[in-house]
C-alpha cells in the first residue's frame, strides 16, 4: 500500500488548541471510573467530527440522539470555562432545545449575556476538522471576552 492510498486521520491532523485541551478536560471530568485513562484526546472527542457526507446521512427527521445534545452541552460547557479562564468571569450555560432539533444556547456571565447563539439541525452538530472545531471553540471564546471587555460592569454585577 502506497502512502497515495492512505486515509487521512479522521479530522485530519490534530491541532495545538487550548479549546481542544479543554474540551477534552470537560469531558474527561465526568470519567469517573477511568474507562477513558488510556484514550488519547483524539479518541475521546472523535464524535465531535462529523464529515460532509455522514452529515448528509444524518436524518433530522425525530428526537436529536441524547449523545449529540450531550455533545452540544460539553461544547459549550468548554467555551464557558474558556471564558474565565480569559476574562475572569465565570460565563454558564443555559440551552432550549425543541424536540425538532431547534433551539438556542446563552451563556451568561454576571447579568451580561454573551454568546447567544441559535441552533438548528442539531442532530447534525458536529466540525469537519479538527481545526474547525478549535477555530468555532475559540471564535466564541474571542467574541464573549471582548462582550465582557466591552461591559465589564453587568459581566461582573
Amino acid at each position: 500500500m502506497t502512502t497515495d492510498t492512505l486515509e487521512a486521520p479522521r479530522g485530519g491532523e490534530m491541532v495545538e488548541s487550548d479549546f481542544l485541551k479543554q474540551l477534552a478536560a470537560v469531558i474527561r471530568a465526568e470519567d469517573s471510573y477511568g474507562q477513558w485513562d488510556g484514550k488519547t484526546d483524539a479518541e475521546i472527542m472523535a464524535e465531535f467530527i462529523v464529515t460532509r457526507e455522514e452529515r448528509y446521512d444524518i436524518p433530522i427527521i425525530g428526537d436529536p440522539d441524547p449523545d449529540v445534545m450531550w455533545r452540544v452541552g460539553k461544547f459549550y460547557d468548554a467555551v464557558g470555562l474558556m471564558i474565565e479562564k480569559r476574562s475572569g468571569c465565570m460565563a454558564s450555560q443555559m440551552q432550549k432545545m425543541s424536540h425538532e432539533g431547534f433551539g438556542r444556547v446563552v451563556l451568561i456571565a454576571g447579568k451580561l449575556v454573551v454568546i447567544s447563539k441559535h441552533l438548528r439541525d442539531i442532530h447534525r452538530f458536529g466540525f469537519e476538522t479538527w481545526a474547525k472545531l478549535a477555530e468555532g471553540g475559540e471564535a466564541l471564546v474571542e467574541s464573549a471576552v471582548q462582550t465582557i471587555d466591552a461591559y465589564p460592569d453587568a459581566a461582573r454585577g
